[in-house]
């Protein structure tokens, strides 16, 4: 089903609820940055769609346990085991429409996106009938990871791509990581260094010159480490984006098909009485694996009342307790592991085994 077409640009309707997207690809850093724009609400009553690529629902649950005031259960709505940018019509609007229809609406909405979702389909959205009078995209935020794009993850080698063309010219050099990269800042009214701490100078003016080197228009680059920024810069730039859809190129065009058949989810199970530590060496092991991009989970530690949340992010690792488990929660250990298509789960799995 194809979206409606844009409306001309022009002043938006004052009474409609202003929504934020958070786009950028796997660990960037969008939930953390979530988490502080609630954290810094300054009174704004904020609602929060979380989607996810895969079904164990990482982001949500971790959003969900965040204990700060004024955010509750039901200001968090999960959208699990897919991108919405594929499910418009099915998850997204029906979902956004329960957020509106509640008896005190949100003042504000963030809508975080999978990380490997394409923002533009979602910008569409806001166009149709059912919700285009009542919200509007008051901007698109992509979050970059800093040291992924130093390390090249979203760039093919040139030297390598070259090497391939002389052995044999029919070789195809789609990159998917690049596409979905491109598409989230192209999307972008601005764009997030984040990590920016891990990273030296040098390093951050040269990715800085590759991103906006991807750009056809100048796009404001901030550099954040831990996603800590002004909330001002984020929440109020009044973009109304989908009004701007042409400014807003896509590697997919117009009505065409998109999936993630490049990519696959796979939830496992975390051994059990390890310390965090242990547990962390085996996840950096199983980072290691062949075409392994993103894992996270949560798991029980012997002796803490404490749930431990662990995350790997290419070859980094890190771990740390968010709450204390709820009574009668179940306290198995889960890990979601995300990868290109094919990647090598059985070393994943020996990995966590030891």
């Amino acid at each position: 089903m194809t979206a409606p077409q844009s409306p001309a640009p022009g002043k938006m309707a004052l009474d409609k609820i202003p929504c934020t997207i958070v786009t950028g690809f796997l660990g960037a850093g969008k939930t953390t940055l979530v988490r502080h724009l609630l954290e810094n609400a300054q009174g704004k009553r904020l609602a929060v769609l979380v989607n996810e690529f895969g079904d164990l629902g990482f982001d949500g649950e971790f959003l969900k346990g965040c204990g700060i005031s004024g955010c509750t259960e039901e200001d968090v709505v999960e959208l699990p085991n897919g991108c919405i940018c594929c499910t418009v019509a099915d998850d997204f609007v029906p979902a956004l429409e329960k957020l509106l229809n509640r008896a005190n609406p949100p003042d504000h909405i963030l809508i975080e996106t999978s990380g490997l979702a394409l923002p533009k389909p979602l910008v569409q959205a806001f166009n149709w009938p059912a919700i285009r009078a009542r919200v509007t995209v008051d901007g698109v935020i992509a979050v970059v990871d800093g040291p992924a794009v130093a390390e090249g993850q979203f760039a093919d080698d040139p030297e390598a791509m070259a090497a391939q063309a002389a052995q044999d010219a029919s070789v195809e050099h789609d990159n998917p990581l690049e596409e979905v990269f491109e598409d989230q800042i192209l999307c972008a009214d601005l764009i997030l260094l984040n990590k920016s701490d891990l990273i030296g100078e040098a390093d951050r003016t040269r990715v800085k010159a590759e991103i906006a080197a991807h750009l056809p228009k100048a796009i404001k680059i901030v550099e954040t480490s831990h996603g800590k920024v002004e909330p001002a810069l984020i929440v109020g730039l009044g973009a109304a984006a989908e009004a701007d859809l042409a400014a807003r190129p896509s590697h997919h065009g117009e009505g065409e098909d998109h999936d993630h058949d490049d990519f696959d989810s796979v939830a496992v199970a975390l051994p059990d009485g390890l310390s965090p530590e242990a547990l962390s060496a085996r996840i950096a092991k199983a980072a290691e694996a062949d075409g392994v991009l993103r894992l996270k989970g949560f798991a029980s530690v012997p002796g803490k009342p404490m749930r431990l949340v662990v995350q790997g992010v290419g070859r980094r690792v890190s771990h740390h307790f968010d709450r204390a488990w709820s009574a009668g929660e179940a306290r198995d250990g889960k890990l979601t592991v995300i990868g290109l298509k094919g990647f090598d789960l059985k070393a994943v799995e020996t990995a966590l085994a030891g």
